[in-house]
């Protein structure tokens, strides 16, 4: 009797490559933003989708705020076209990251969602910059 796991069949080796590949081109993680920061190799403007006062309690260093509700054509025009985009909210139990990525997507720009949000920044052990420095990966504000 097959598993739970074997019960229904995996993907080939070659579904699987496709399929992670893609998921790479859309996704980053927390250790590879923060791994960036720290080398000094920033090539994408990082965005916290939260309200004004959710970013002001806590975020992640080097973010700026871009509430989601506000990007438009108007409020992103003052970046290049191929500025590459990276998105997060409080973490994945919000899909506002992913509304964001629609919307800054629909205005033509490259976007990828870093994973896990403020909580896996929080659950990777990394500091937070803000007023609250919360230290557990709950209670983060979303308001997007």
């Amino acid at each position: 009797m097959p598993s739970l796991i074997s019960e229904i069949a995996p993907a080939s080796p070659a579904e699987a490559l496709q399929h992670f590949s893609r998921r790479l081109a859309f996704e980053t993680d927390c250790s590879d933003v923060h791994q960036s920061q720290t080398a000094g190799n920033v090539d994408y403007v990082l965005v916290d989708v939260r309200s004004h006062d959710a970013f002001l309690a806590a975020h992640v260093p080097g973010a700026i705020n871009i509430p989601t509700r506000t990007m438009s054509e108007q409020r992103m025009a003052d970046y290049a076209p191929d500025t590459l985009f990276v998105v997060y909210c409080a973490g994945p139990h919000c899909n506002g990251v992913h509304r964001a990525a629609v919307r800054l997507a629909g205005l033509g720009f490259a976007v990828k969602e870093m994973i896990g949000g403020l909580t896996g920044w929080v659950d990777e052990g990394l500091p937070l910059q803000g007023g609250s420095n919360e230290t557990a990966g709950t209670g983060f504000a979303c308001e997007c």
